[in-house]
C-alpha cells in the first residue's frame, strides 16, 4: 500500500473503504493497483522449521497409534485370519476347477 493511505485504508478518489490484502488469486490488482503494490492472498507468516514440522507430524501418529486407535483382540485377529484363509481356499479351489474343466473341453473340441 502507499505510503499516504498506509494507516486509512482508504483512499478518496475511489469512494472510502478498500480491502486490503484481499484479492481472488493473490495478485495485484486488475488494470490501475490504487497506489499498491503486489499483496498476497495470504500475509506474510512466519516459517516454521522443518525439522519441527516432521518431528510434530511424527509425534501425532505416535498419539493416534497408541492412544486413538482400537486394536482387536486376538481372539477377534485369529477369528479374522481364519475367514480370510477360508475364502482364499475356496476361491483357489474354484479356479482349479474352472481351470480342469476347460482343459478338458479343449481337449474335447481338439484333441491331439
Amino acid at each position: 500500500m502507499c505510503e499516504r493511505h498506509k494507516d486509512k485504508g482508504s483512499h478518496p478518489q475511489w469512494g472510502g473503504n478498500l480491502f486490503y490484502g484481499i484479492s481472488s488469486v493473490g495478485r495485484a490488482l486488475v488494470s490501475k493497483t490504487r497506489c499498491r503494490e503486489f499483496e498476497p492472498l495470504i500475509p506474510c507468516k512466519k516459517e516454521d522449521n522443518m525439522f519441527k514440522k516432521i518431528v510434530n507430524y511424527c509425534k501425532t501418529c505416535y498419539d493416534e497409534l497408541a492412544h486413538k486407535t482400537t486394536w482387536p483382540s486376538r481372539a477377534e485377529l485369529t477369528h479374522s485370519a481364519v475367514i480370510v484363509l477360508s475364502a482364499s481356499l475356496v476361491i483357489a479351489v474354484v479356479v482349479f476347477a474352472m481351470d480342469s474343466l476347460f482343459k478338458w473341453v479343449m481337449s474335447m473340441v481338439y484333441p491331439g
